[in-house]
């Protein structure tokens, strides 16, 4: 660069962030049911799928309220499961601090569906909408998923 030329400033663009918190034991979402009747399959999500996908939309909407994020989406999912009783004290004390990996069932991206699709027309218009996305499971004495939703603030 010359004397003459100026250094190119970068502009960071400014985000808002929707944080809010499901309550309980995260849940992953579970694979579809088929049933046969009268010669003709019908699919169906199972009932313990759809409760989970609505308490996270309820959720959602007692912390959040209406606002709808709208263009591309950063997503933070921390989910944070029970500890199990039937360890020792000392190891109790360790997963206590919510900085041990939870790493059984669900799997993570179940987890991640079953909230991204819990919040589908009601965060946003769509899951695809998430371009970024940050998940983790640890264990804790509370149980709850932690939700943090970026996006660019409009201009």
């Amino acid at each position: 660069m010359n004397k003459l030329e100026k250094p190119m400033k970068l502009i960071e663009p400014e985000y808002e962030e929707v944080k809010f918190t499901i309550p309980g034991e995260p849940k992953g979402k579970q694979r579809p049911r088929v049933v046969s009747k009268g010669g003709f399959a019908r699919a169906y999500t199972p009932k313990e799928t759809v409760n989970y996908e609505n308490l996270v939309a309820l959720s959602y909407q007692v912390q959040v309220g209406e606002k709808k994020i709208h263009g591309p989406i950063d997503a933070t999912i921390i989910a944070y499961f029970s500890i199990p009783n039937s360890i020792s004290n000392k190891k109790k004390e360790m997963l206590k601090t919510e900085t041990i990996p939870h790493i059984k069932k669900p799997d993570i991206d179940n987890i991640v569906k079953a909230i991204s699709d819990g919040c589908n027309k009601i965060a946003f218009d769509d899951d695809s909408q998430i371009y970024n996305l940050t998940a983790s499971k640890y264990y804790s004495e509370n149980p709850r998923v932690e939700v943090i939703l970026k996006t660019q603030k409009e201009t």
